[in-house]
């Protein structure tokens, strides 16, 4: 199948642009410019130059395609209204126009749930106009990603710095891209998931002080847990609302309160593994990837402080020299 993705740089982009390939699609993916998708070009996938805010480069983008995958979302330079609204309608009307024959969008969970959190509202926006667009869509709302964990929690675990946190945050039921690929991927031939929403989530939902007990327990380190409370956020959110360049940063901001609204980010999978021909237990758990990580970066540091004893002992052994006397 001739597949084109949106947003195939990003974190969850690239792994189902990788699934793709591995599974005998041919891939081409819209990027912004060569340089930082270069990769996906090793990879075997055709690159086009194309932006969802520049409706007209979709045209030439959609030729010949079969299928559409959009995993694209705002950066945090990027207005959210521009890209993940007015950029994925016309995204939609193009596609539409040019017979895609399947549509894959990434939202996320319960967004219908916080229509005053603009991602969110957005979102849920964007779900109900598929619907009404008449292409053959399947909708995947995932809670979370496992890679996400690394840079909030496990690398200042390992480098001795500040974890920050609101309080007792919404526990999320966490999932690795690698996993959430084999969905979208799967949803291109699977007649069980046409016209149809499902949740994309881990076998668990984990609550902050979970998630940095497994960090400690694995690194044989103790977190240093700095708590920024959520008043202070929103402050600060009210604050970026005076100025027109920070509004996309205020938008951002107030996605704090999803995180602390209690509700847990979670769903029943039972059918939606059915539906897609996946397996349970063929899926990483929060617990094995932080374990992965961990090992991983535990032994590379011996091997370093190895290293680096080595080149001490060699400078010990070395002797002056001695000039004789005359």
């Amino acid at each position: 199948m001739n597949v084109l993705i949106v947003g195939a740089t990003g974190t969850l982009g690239r792994q189902v642009a990788r699934r793709a390939l591995d599974e005998g699609h041919h891939v081409r993916c819209l990027v912004r410019g060569f340089q930082r998708a270069a990769f996906l070009k090793e990879w075997g996938a055709e690159l086009v130059l194309g932006n969802l805010c520049l409706p007209e480069t979709l045209v030439p983008a959609l030729k010949d395609m079969d299928a559409v995958i959009d995993v694209a979302t705002s950066r945090p330079t990027d207005a959210i209204w521009e890209v993940d609204w007015e950029g994925k309608v016309a995204l939609i009307q193009a596609a539409h126009a040019a017979g895609i024959k399947r549509f894959i969008f990434f939202s996320i969970l319960d967004a219908e749930q916080f229509p005053h959190v603009p991602l969110m509202n957005v979102k849920h926006c964007t779900e109900e106009f598929l619907k009404a667009s008449g292409l053959n869509y399947t909708i995947l709302r995932p809670s979370g990603f496992l890679q996400g964990l690394i840079g909030q929690y496990a690398i200042p675990i390992l480098e001795k710095q500040a974890v920050w946190v609101t309080g007792e945050s919404s526990p999320i039921a966490y999932m690795d891209t690698l996993d959430i690929a084999k969905f979208a991927i799967a949803a291109l031939t699977r007649p069980e998931t046409e016209y149809k929403s499902f949740p994309v989530v881990g076998t668990r939902a984990w609550g902050t002080r979970e998630i940095i007990q497994v960090c400690e327990r694995l690194s044989g380190q103790e977190a240093k847990v700095t708590q920024v409370p959520l008043g202070v956020i929103r402050l600060v959110e009210k604050a970026a609302r005076f100025f027109q360049w920070s509004w996309n940063v205020a938008d951002r901001l107030t996605f704090a309160e999803v995180l602390a609204s209690g509700k847990t980010m979670t769903a029943p999978m039972d059918e939606v593994y059915s539906a897609f021909g996946l397996q349970p237990q063929d899926m990483t758990t929060l617990e094995s990837y932080l374990q992965e990580y961990f090992s991983r970066i535990l032994r590379k540091l011996k091997e370093l402080d190895y290293e680096k004893e080595k080149q001490k002992q060699k400078k010990k052994k070395k002797t002056p020299f001695k000039s004789g006397a005359k």
